[in-house]
């Protein structure tokens, strides 16, 4: 084998479960490195990837789908867990009682990687991040590596990485839970509650994110946001020094906010004073809350060796990622900004705040668990919103917590069920200088088939265009 020590797998076959983007390029990577590979999935083996299934089964990899897919478990020496499967599965764990080693791809490239890693995690603003940090690295000469949930898979390059190498890597808590390294860098974003479907409790969530510094040593670093208790409470667990961020308040070592523009603080000897980065009017990117993924950025790359001119350079010409908060088009006189990739009360907040104009908002969508009681509020004492779209099951959810924070004055429009429907009700309301913000703070499978589904529709018919299947 080129990679893998051949002793710490059997001549039985190990077992990846689930076959999404990563169980997939697992699969491949293992079958490369001559591992005998089963697959589980609960999905039938015909609505899995076609070309996948074929390539794997002609590579002798055994499918096991449906409902049973859970069933033999304990066969398998190895599983390989892929992130949309929970970790503590009954079935899983049972397995693991009666001495089946749970891996997964990340703990995996984590012990494999010759390079040095930079990890990302937090509620929401991973992939902003991990993409301005891969950008100003390459910008400062640097070879980089972007993987994780976006990007390629980290196992897709491992070969290419050499010990000279930055690998960047956006980290979720699926990936993070059962991992027993942490990266060099480890950078920890805004962490709320989420994924209330998948964890049981926020406790569960905050802690499934703590290796991204738990495991580090005296000589690695955390980047950690300083205006979040679950995220300074994530921070504190690791051993080297931590570095902070703070829209709120000026810090020792880090980056913060002053007077309209963002500053660099690093106890480097060559560096006497705080270096200022840039004026925030000079951004592409809408909203406050990316100042501190700006932030985070800046002093990740820094720590790896960016220069100033680099992050800067990077951070004015940026202009944000699909689905984040991406200006669609102007039409009549109304701007149309795709926010689809909100999923949360709080990311649907942060984009409200992101604009002064009269504002029309999409919201809602299928249930995650998530509190609306704060997004209620916001709707409730919000001057610049003009209407509310409400769709989708949490429809009469989002509009109790309203109602419970003192209703809303301006109009709100419901019984829309597909994105054609909710486009012409936005188009009937809006006038000129108005802003129409999908930013539904809710899951999109109720109606939809994911996000991108959910904000490609918006964005074709904005265009007056027919959407296309994702």
């Amino acid at each position: 084998m080129s990679i893998l020590n051949k002793k710490l797998y059997s001549d039985k076959k190990v077992l990846v479960l689930g076959f999404g983007v990563e169980g997939i390029s697992t699969a491949r990577f293992l079958v490369k490195e001559g591992v005998k590979v089963a697959v589980a999935d609960q999905n039938p083996k015909e609505d899995l990837d076609e070309s996948a299934v074929t390539q794997l089964e002609k590579a002798g990899v055994e499918f096991l789908c449906g409902s049973d897919y859970l069933k033999y478990l304990s066969s398998y020496p190895v599983i390989f867990r892929s992130p949309g499967v929970r970790r503590f599965l009954p079935e899983l764990v049972e397995a693991e009682k009666k001495g089946v080693e749970i891996t997964s791809q990340t703990k995996l490239f984590f012990d494999h990687c010759p390079g040095k890693i930079i990890g990302v995690t937090g509620t929401k603003g991973k992939g902003t991040t991990v993409t301005l940090v891969s950008q100003i690295l390459k910008e400062a000469g640097k070879s980089v590596f972007l993987g994780g949930n976006i990007g390629q898979s980290p196992l897709d390059f491992l070969e290419k990485v050499r010990s000279s190498s930055w690998v960047v890597l956006e980290l979720s808590s699926f990936q993070l839970q059962d991992l027993h390294r942490s990266p060099q860098i480890g950078v920890v974003l805004m962490v709320t509650s989420e994924h209330q479907d998948y964890h049981a409790t926020t406790a569960e969530y905050i802690q499934a994110k703590e290796s991204i510094v738990k495991f580090q040593s005296k000589s690695d670093v955390a980047v950690v946001n300083a205006d979040y208790p679950g995220s300074m409470t994530i921070g504190a667990l690791g051993k080297g020094k931590i570095y902070y961020f703070s829209r709120k308040t000026e810090v020792k070592r880090g980056a913060y906010v002053r007077n309209g523009k963002i500053w660099l603080n690093l106890d480097f000897p060559s560096v006497v004073e705080p270096l200022e980065i840039l004026s925030v009017d000079r951004l592409a990117l809408r909203g406050e809350h990316n100042w501190e993924n700006i932030m985070a950025a800046s002093v990740a790359s820094a720590l790896a060796g960016a220069g100033l001119e680099s992050i800067r350079k990077t951070v004015v010409e940026f202009k944000g990622l699909e689905h984040r908060l991406e200006f669609v088009q102007e039409v009549e006189g109304v701007k149309y900004y795709n926010d689809s990739f909100s999923t949360t009360p709080e990311t649907a907040i942060a984009a409200m705040r992101a604009f002064q104009e009269p504002l029309i908002q999409v919201l809602g969508g299928s249930e995650k668990g998530s509190d609306y009681v704060q997004l209620g509020r916001e709707i409730a004492g919000r001057k610049n919103l003009k209407a509310i779209i409400l769709i989708g099951d949490t429809a009469e959810k989002i509009e109790k917590v309203i109602e419970e924070a003192g209703g809303f004055k301006g109009q709100i429009i419901k019984g829309c069920s597909n994105m054609g429907e909710i486009v012409s009700a936005a188009r009937k309301i809006a006038g000129r200088g108005d802003v129409v913000l999908l930013s539904p703070a809710c899951a999109s499978f109720d109606m939809f088939n994911n996000y991108k589904d959910r904000g490609n529709q918006f964005k074709c018919l904005v265009k007056d265009k027919l959407p296309k299947e994702i």
